[in-house]
């Protein structure tokens, strides 16, 4: 009978419509949701607070190069498995996985390129190959780039961007900061600048080492910078840590950052540190 049926009233269901995925991003610092498109045009900056997302090597090298133009080297060296370490993958299957996600073939990448006509050696982290975490092959990837500089006599720009080293190698990651300081020291004995950029997150063995031996050290806003985490210091020395630790905003407040520079001032800012620091 008609009043045993239940009617269908009110809203009713529609069709899930399905939105392509990457066209509306959150902002990781203040939840602001902003649309894709207009992310892209601001260089992948919120428009809300300043935050800058994490964009990957080659638009810093649009950005930065004349051109965009990178004459790279080394690009095919790759890690071995000295430890033959294995935690719940081997690691040369963690290699080949981050190869096949990235198109790299290891965590930087290095080369001679451009900034304004002024020639200069050139190396940036790639964060997406296990974090841009510094082994043998970054190491000396990062060695070489320094010693191009110094033997062709022109500026060494390094773009870090990392979470420090590469626990699967172990004392060989460890001493890739050594080797890289010494280099740089003879880069500094030679009297050839080199500009240090770090972005979000540059830490443990990347930021106790090149990242921090720049003539100048420049950094993008709220980019996280350290060397252990919060927790780990904050248990050491049994003390609370003050507000806003390890943000690039400290860092220049206690002097261990030169200058803070928004993506869309990077290169002009770097032209003007090359034209100063550079007259040959």
């Amino acid at each position: 009978m008609a009043w045993f049926r239940k009617e269908k009233t009110g809203l009713t269901s529609q069709e899930k419509k399905n939105i392509p995925e990457g066209l509306w991003t959150k902002c990781d610092s203040c939840g602001e949701v902003s649309y894709g498109k207009k992310l892209e045009e601001l260089l992948w900056v919120c428009p809300n607070c300043d935050f800058h997302f994490r964009i990957s090597s080659q638009k810093y090298i649009n950005l930065l190069l004349d051109d965009g133009m990178l004459e790279e080297f080394d690009h095919k060296l790759i890690s071995k498995d000295p430890l033959k370490f294995k935690d719940s993958k081997k690691y040369p299957d963690r290699i080949k996985i981050a190869q096949n996600k990235t198109g790299k073939y290891e965590g930087v990448t290095s080369g001679l390129g451009q900034i304004d006509g002024i020639k200069i050696s050139f190396a940036i982290m790639n964060f997406d190959f296990i974090g841009g975490s510094m082994g043998s092959v970054v190491g000396e990837k990062i060695a070489r780039a320094i010693e191009r500089a110094i033997n062709n006599e022109i500026p060494l720009i390094i773009i870090s961007c990392s979470g420090g080293a590469r626990m699967q190698e172990g004392i060989l990651s460890l001493m890739q900061m050594a080797k890289t300081s010494a280099l740089l020291a003879v880069l500094a004995e030679k009297k050839i600048p080199y500009i240090s950029i770090l972005t979000n997150p540059t830490t443990a063995g990347v930021m106790a080492s090149y990242a921090s031996l720049g003539d100048v050290i420049i950094a993008e806003p709220k980019a996280l910078l350290g060397f252990a985490g919060p927790r780990v210091i904050q248990q050491t020395i049994g003390q609370d840590l003050p507000e806003g630790f390890q943000s690039t905003e400290f860092f220049l407040d206690k002097g261990f950052v030169d200058k803070i520079v928004n993506r869309k001032d990077l290169r002009s800012t770097v032209i003007k540190l090359l034209h100063f620091m550079w007259s040959r």
